[in-house]
């Protein structure tokens, strides 16, 4: 038996789940619209494991999203769980945040491209089949009509907050949008556990966010 607490706080949601054997059996979420991860991460972990009567010292693993997405969410979450990682002695599990943005539909024929916003008309993307194998790499990208061109004689499924900003753009017939998708720590839990049990797992003290693109801070304006 494995019980693996899985954290996702790459995007504006802010997720816990605690799942045994890669089946969930608690969960807690919030999607404000605002990024809250840092007041509400750590309480949500106290909550997950009280509300499933799990003890924190009978975790096997902790796993987290490793990204691209926001990079304070995701240096939220990737401290979090090294912190847990370090204390309790267990391995840290890392899951690619758009392979879990993509679990969260199931289709039956096309690809899947999972997309999260990266600001103005750039997303983070990533293309995969109806078996969730993938057709093309993540990449940093600013949408225009033509895309998606290559893909154009077979469906196609966007989402997550990405792709809702694109609809005007993307507008092929053979296109269609999934509303109400976020990357989640309850796609997380199958993830994990397959990770887990080939024991693909990350260096505590090295790890990073797969960040994709370099956090730039932006100077603020003098005052004339």
């Amino acid at each position: 038996m494995a019980l693996i607490l899985n954290i996702e706080t790459s995007t504006k949601n802010c997720s816990v789940s605690i799942a045994k054997n890669g089946e969930v059996i608690h969960s807690k979420e919030i999607n404000d619209g605002n990024y809250s991860h840092a007041e509400k991460l750590h309480p949500f972990i106290l909550d997950v494991l009280s509300e499933a009567n799990v003890d924190r010292n009978s975790l096997d693993a902790i796993a987290v999203s490793k990204g691209p997405g926001s990079y304070t969410g995701l240096r939220i979450g990737v401290s979090a769980a090294k912190g847990l990682c370090f204390s309790l002695d267990i391995p840290l599990i890392s899951v690619d945040t758009l392979l879990s943005l993509a679990h969260s539909i199931s289709i039956e024929d096309g690809i899947i491209i999972p997309m999260l916003d990266a600001r103005r008309m750039e997303v983070y993307s990533a293309i995969y089949d109806k078996n969730y194998e993938q057709v093309r790499e993540i990449k940093a990208e600013i949408i225009e009509e033509d895309s998606f061109d290559a893909f154009n004689e077979q469906k196609v499924f966007f989402l997550g907050d990405g792709a809702s900003k694109c609809k005007e753009v993307l507008n092929a017939t053979n296109f269609n949008f999934v509303d109400g998708k976020f990357p989640s720590a309850i796609q997380m839990a199958k993830l994990s556990y397959d990770k887990y049990k080939k024991n693909d797992i990350e260096d505590v003290a090295y790890f990073e966010p797969f960040y994709l693109k370099d956090f730039i801070v932006t100077p603020q304006k003098k005052k004339v």
